[in-house]
């Protein structure tokens, strides 16, 4: 029961991220695409976690953690460029 309910969580995260590389690619403006950005951030997050737990393993969490920081990092410095124009001031 478990391995199908990691299974179709899998899926439907995956279907989440296509979703927002449609809403990345398409998006009507750059705050909308930042935050397209930021949303496929998690869910890169999600599914190393839930390949981790599907695999056992503990080793996928550090990686999680870096996505995490550099996803974070990365959605500062857009915000801060398009209210700006300059990340470094």
């Amino acid at each position: 029961m478990m391995v199908t309910a990691l299974y179709i969580t899998i899926a439907m995260v995956t279907l989440a991220a296509l979703l927002n590389v449609f809403r990345l690619i398409k998006g009507p403006d750059a705050p909308d695409r930042v935050l397209a950005l930021d949303t496929l951030y998690v869910n890169a997050i999600a599914l190393i976690i839930l390949l981790g737990i599907t695999l056992g393993t503990r080793m996928y969490l550090e990686s999680a953690l870096l996505i995490a920081v550099m996803g974070f990092v990365g959605t500062v410095a857009m915000a801060k460029y398009l209210k700006r124009g300059s990340v470094i001031d």
